[in-house]
């Protein structure tokens, strides 16, 4: 752990510092290697390839003249010998000739069968990990909708399939003064008009109204501000590709929600009757 976690507060939103960058897991070989750039990932096992028949070739040269029709004290014979016993190549032109060879290949041989396990293992994982296309709206509005103030924000599936029973939930963030005095974060789980949909193939406008059970009746953008306000929003569901859970996250700082704005109408109708979505707008507000 940590001695220190240090949080920023920028653009109206709160950030940690070091939260879910790979480096920072230096000390959890696994998340590591699960969260380094592909670039890094490859450039770690052709390291470890190299180390490991590095480190045989000099067990070899360790035992002398032991390894048939390979010159005497050549490291580069014992290293190639060491990557076709790693890789079971076997060509035959080399081979052990002492008990001590044959005692080193056994070990090389189960370090192969170990290291392609792992690694294939580790491959799998980095492939198999759900990912998720999900656009949210750039701002969130609060607008009158059946003439109670509403938050909206807007959220599209970027890929042609469909997210199944995809819910959202909404939670709002403040600084807050108890009535001792004690200053804390509070964090409010905000009531959807409509908190999920059995597919979320193409668009999605969540609403959240502002009543008088809501944490932000009442509220105004200079308190939002001043209380340094913030919307955590999740989205979980089940990829109809393949059949995985999946899930996306996106916040808005105080700066990021509009007032008395409304976002532009991207639905729009065919001449034939048909209808079509243009994304081109997907982000843009007008005034109401």
């Amino acid at each position: 752990m940590p001695q220190k976690s240090y949080l920023k507060f920028q653009d109206g939103k709160f950030s940690i510092s070091g939260l879910g960058v790979w480096y920072t897991y230096w000390r959890d070989p696994y998340h590591l290697l699960l969260t380094i750039p592909w670039l890094g990932f490859l450039l770690i096992l052709v390291g470890g390839y190299l180390v490991i028949n590095v480190l045989f070739a000099l067990a070899y040269l360790a035992g002398g003249d032991c390894i048939a029709n390979a010159t005497p004290g050549s490291f580069w014979d014992a290293f190639f010998f060491s990557v076709q016993t790693l890789g079971a190549i076997g060509y035959g032109a080399m081979h052990p000739t002492t008990a001590y060879a044959n005692f080193v290949v056994t070990i090389e041989a189960f370090t192969s069968i170990l290291s392609v396990a792992l690694i294939t293992g580790l491959a799998f994982a980095r492939f198999s990990r759900p990912t998720t296309r999900v656009l949210f709206s750039h701002v969130a509005v609060i607008t009158p909708y059946n003439g109670v103030p509403t938050l909206m924000f807007r959220t599209a599936n970027q890929r042609r399939n469909q997210i199944l029973e995809a819910e959202i939930n909404l939670y709002f963030l403040q600084d807050e003064i108890s009535t001792e005095g004690d200053a804390m974060r509070h964090l409010y789980n905000l009531n959807l008009l409509r908190p999920r949909t059995p597919s979320f193939t193409l668009t999605w406008t969540v609403m959240h109204p502002i009543d008088e059970s809501s944490p932000l009746y009442g509220a105004t953008a200079e308190s939002l501000e001043r209380t340094k306000a913030t919307l955590i929003v999740t989205l979980t569901g089940i990829d109809d590709t393949v059949a995985q859970s999946l899930h996306a996250r996106h916040t808005y700082g105080a700066l990021d929600i509009i007032w008395d704005h409304k976002f532009i109408d991207i639905f729009h109708q065919t001449p034939d009757g048909h209808r079509y979505i243009d994304y081109t707008h997907f982000h843009d507000v007008a005034p109401k």
